[in-house]
């Protein structure tokens, strides 16, 4: 049901950007939850309160699939959970821009694997040309944290393995395998984040800051993107998504005054350009007519 009009897709893109602004603006506003409980517990606040949201939105009982793919959507909810536990503590140590960028290797990965076209050999050296960019220089000079490094490529990994897993449930459970997924993250990230944080989880004072990240960084973004993607051409999509890790990098500036030097945005343009070109081409590969998966909504 793609877009048939120029207003029906500059309205679709404009849901798109508006998702990825609320993943970023959350992503953000996580920060603010990490004094009181750490990454860990930042985590379980999200998935705590966002499983509802999505599981009120998504309404999965109303159409249960038959001979359901209990493996790969269990799959899909602990590669989940493994993306969105690294990525925040990632993001305690790395600026967002360069946590996001980095976490982008996953899917890039994927959309490069197999490949046997010479453009697509472009687009990973892209990708090797700007990690160096992003790793090699800290911001404003300093050395980055090695300890994030490896927390953003582990985020990368578990974000690899949600596209794997959720290309299977996603068929099957179509926009309730997100709600599924959150749900099963909840309860495997949840535990972690009482361990570390106790009850300053309990706290009513992080309501408030709680909600928002749920909101912003979740629910608004699923339901925003579910709309859209039927709408747009797989490869105007894959294009489009690939600008997050820029928009992560200026949500940093803004909100959290995170500067990159010069390297660094050198680095994050190449890896935009390595998504957006892996993107198109990966997307190509799709049956005519075919959109973005839907079990492809990002979730962390």
């Amino acid at each position: 049901m793609e877009a048939r009009t120029p207003a029906a897709l500059i309205a679709s893109l404009a849901a798109v950007l508006a998702a990825m602004v609320g993943f970023q603006v959350g992503a953000a506003l996580s920060k603010g939850l990490f004094p009181a409980v750490g990454p860990e517990g930042a985590a379980a606040i999200r998935l705590a309160l966002a499983a509802p949201m999505l599981l009120a939105l998504a309404r999965p009982w109303r159409a249960w699939p038959r001979a359901a793919p209990w493996i790969a959507m269990i799959g899909l909810g602990l590669s989940s959970a493994a993306a969105m536990l690294f990525f925040y503590l990632a993001l305690a140590r790395l600026p967002q821009g360069i946590a996001i960028a980095l976490q982008f290797l996953g899917p890039l990965a994927i959309a490069l694997a197999g490949s046997r076209r010479p453009a697509d050999l472009v687009w990973a050296l892209f990708a090797a040309a700007g990690v160096w960019g992003l790793v090699g220089e800290g911001a404003s000079g300093a050395r980055l944290d090695p300890v994030g490094i490896a927390f953003a490529l582990a985020a990368a990994g578990g974000w690899a393995g949600y596209i794997l897993f959720g290309r299977v449930a996603g068929r099957a459970f179509g926009a309730s395998a997100a709600a599924f997924a959150t749900t099963i993250a909840a309860l495997v990230i949840v535990p972690f984040g009482a361990a570390h944080a106790g009850t300053a989880l309990l706290s009513p004072a992080l309501l408030p800051l709680g909600l928002a990240v749920a909101l912003f960084a979740t629910a608004l973004p699923f339901s925003l993107e579910l709309y859209a993607m039927p709408r747009i051409p797989a490869r105007t999509f894959a294009v489009f998504t690939s600008l997050e890790p820029g928009l992560g990098a200026l949500s940093g500036l803004v909100l959290l005054h995170e500067r990159l030097g010069a390297t660094q945005i050198c680095g994050l343009a190449a890896v935009i350009a390595a998504a957006a070109g892996a993107g198109w081409s990966s997307a190509a590969k799709r049956p005519r007519g075919a959109s973005a998966d839907a079990s492809e909504i990002p979730l962390t």
